[in-house]
């Protein structure tokens, strides 16, 4: 039995238990039910309860949650739209993101599959100070994937 400034109160029957926590105006609260024997803690339930979902609140409120962001083109992409693709890649790295970057190959194009290799390794190489590859360029059916993580979270 443990009262509510942390004293040992000693092994003690629950009758007397529950009036010495009813003498307090407090809960009797079963801290470790599996111990032998059980011990039990004199407090006050409802602000012990309300301070747990303060701090679960507040632990939640500091994680950040890493979203996959996907980027898509074409193989026969302009170097303009390149640009515009690594600019938008830059962005979601730096917001801790990682980023699914996938080259759509449409009817024939997919027999030029190496075009879309380099130009994945083109895109990982521009990104090279901001992400490292986690995953490296695979082809799954008409798509080939790549995916870039942020360097900070990683190191």
């Amino acid at each position: 039995m443990i009262d509510d400034e942390g004293n040992q109160l000693g092994i003690m029957n629950i009758r007397d238990a529950r009036r010495a926590a009813e003498e307090r105006n407090s809960d009797l609260v079963n801290v470790a039910p599996t111990a032998k024997p059980p011990v039990c803690r004199i407090m006050d339930y409802g602000k012990f309860k309300y301070e747990q979902s303060k701090k679960e609140k507040e632990t939640r409120k500091n994680q950040r949650v890493s979203l996959l962001k996907e980027v898509r083109m074409t193989p026969n992409i302009e170097e303009h739209d390149f640009q515009v693709k690594l600019k938008n890649i830059q962005k979601f790295l730096g917001e801790g993101d990682k980023v699914k970057v996938t080259v759509r190959f449409r009817g024939r194009e997919i027999t030029h599959a190496s075009i879309g290799q380099q130009l994945l390794t083109k895109f990982a190489q521009a990104a090279a100070d901001q992400a490292i590859v986690e995953r490296m360029p695979r082809l799954e059916g008409r798509h080939m994937i790549m995916i870039l993580a942020p360097k900070q979270a990683t190191s």
